[in-house]
Parts: C-alpha cells; structure tokens; sequence
C-alpha cells in the first residue's frame, strides 16, 4: 500500500458524498499502479473533450440529439469503444488508461459519459444495474437509460428486463426496474470499481495490488464484512500475520454469524500462536 495514495483518496471521500470529485477519485485508484501519474493533465483532458462537444451541441437541443452528438463525438470521432475481449485487463479500470486507449468496460466508459455531461452542465448520473452499469440522462422530465459499452445505445423497458434474465429469479424479484435504475452515489460507483480490481486481482493471485484496492474500498466502507475478510486473507498471504489477525477478528466480531465464522476462528488462533512465538 501507498500511504500518500490512501491518503489523497481520503481526503478526496471524506466530504458530503455530491461534493466528491469522482474524476479525481478514480484516478487516484490509479495511482497505485503509476506513483507518478499526473492526475491534473486527465482531469484537463475531460475539461477539453467537453469544450469540444460543446461546440457540436447547439443550445436547447433535444435529448436524442444531444445523445446523438455524445455518441459520434466519442464513439465515432474519438473510436472510444468497450474491450470485449480482455474486459478483465486491470487497464480497463484506470481512466488514465481508458482514456489514453480509448478502451474500457462498462462502468469506466460510464464515468467519462457522466463526466463529460457534467462538465455541459447537463443531467447525467450513473447507474449501477446489475452486471451493467449504465447512464442516465434526465431532460424535461424524461428519462433516457444509455449504455455506453454499446455505443451509446438508449435503451427501453423490454430490453431492460431482458437483461435481468440472466440473474436468480429471487434476485429479480427482489427489486423492481425502478429501484434497479436509480441513480448510483459517487461512493457507490467507487466501491463498485474497487470491488472490480479487487476480484481481478484476487484471480491471478496478485495480493500486493489487491491489498491496495481493498484497503480503499474500505475507506468507503470500513465495516464491510466482505471487505475485512478478504483483506484479512490477503494480509495472510503476504505473511503480514498481525494485520490478518486484527481483520479476522474484526469481521468475526461484526459477524458472529458467519458461515465461515468457526474456520476464521481456527486461523485466527493459529495467528495468534504464530504472534505469540514472535515476541
């Protein structure tokens, strides 16, 4: 872990959720993976882009058109476009890559859409649907669902629900269309790309960099219990066995009804004993 890292991504979290700068934020996740990243030069590029568009909007323009202008302008003119075939490259995650390469998955593709309709002053919020995230776009009272990752595409009720087919019948049940697209706190949206890296990582055993991501999620979220169990386990892996214990007994402490609470217990006795030898 960075500690000036953890350090500017909490000064940056820790106000009134609408006042986080989410560009920013995402870009300091960043930072992990390029120390000397310069973050301002990124944050300008998006100032630039939506100078750019702006000139193609012209003014009280309807919502379709102003979509359409979005999409020619990144998809088109700019060859901004989802990575199908290595969605799981870490790079799809960072904006300084995405932008840079113009290639990423649904979530970062999702920010520079918000983050350019921001920037012209107009209403556009994230969503995180599941599986999928996804835009919105608020004007004159309606609402337009768009998928960057596709290009922009708008997409209606039907094809919606299509696309909750893929999950449990209990999870579908479980909230309607309306709740599924409400609008996603910058927090959320955060904890949403960690969580992303945080499973990338976790898949190819890279523990150094896992430990980072997850130590930020909790930022946002310091009594996760997912969040201090796997951060627990990275600590073992990397041998970090004080760190682990005081995890482990964390989660067990907020949850002592885990599932998994009696083999927590068993390790955590055996970091313990290991400690104990230590001193």
């Amino acid at each position: 872990m960075n500690p000036k890292v953890s350090q500017y991504f909490s000064d940056i979290v820790t106000v009134p959720d609408e006042n986080i700068n989410l560009a920013e934020a995402v870009l300091t996740i960043a930072l992990n993976e390029y120390p000397d990243l310069d973050t301002t030069s990124y944050l300008l590029k998006l100032d630039e882009m939506a100078n750019k568009l702006r000139t193609r909007l012209k003014p009280e323009a309807p919502a379709k058109t102003i979509i359409t202008s979005f999409n020619y302008y990144l998809f088109n003119k700019l060859g901004f476009s989802g990575n199908w075939r290595n969605f799981n490259d870490p790079r799809n995650s960072f904006l300084n890559d995405v932008l840079d390469r113009q290639l990423g998955i649904p979530i970062s593709l999702s920010i520079i859409y918000v983050e350019i309709g921001k920037r012209l002053g107009l209403s556009m919020y994230g969503v995180s649907f599941p599986g999928h995230f996804l835009v919105k776009f608020i004007s004159e009272q309606e609402e337009y669902i768009i998928d960057p990752f596709a290009g922009g595409l708008i997409l209606q009720e039907p094809e919606l629900r299509e696309r909750l087919i893929h999950f449990s019948a209990d999870r579908r049940s479980r909230w309607g269309l309306d709740k599924l697209l409400e609008v996603a706190s910058n927090k959320e949206i955060l904890a949403r790309i960690l969580r992303n890296l945080k499973h990338i990582y976790m898949d190819v055993d890279d523990y150094h960099h896992a430990l980072a991501v997850t130590s930020l999620l909790l930022m946002l979220e310091p009594d996760a219990l997912d969040g201090l169990r796997d951060r627990a386990c990275i600590f073992d892996r990397l041998h970090c066995y004080r760190a682990a214990s005081d995890d482990f007994q964390r989660y067990l402490e907020l949850n002592p009804q885990a599932r998994d609470y009696q083999a927590i217990q068993i390790r955590l006795n055996e970091l313990q004993h290991s400690i104990s030898r230590l001193h």
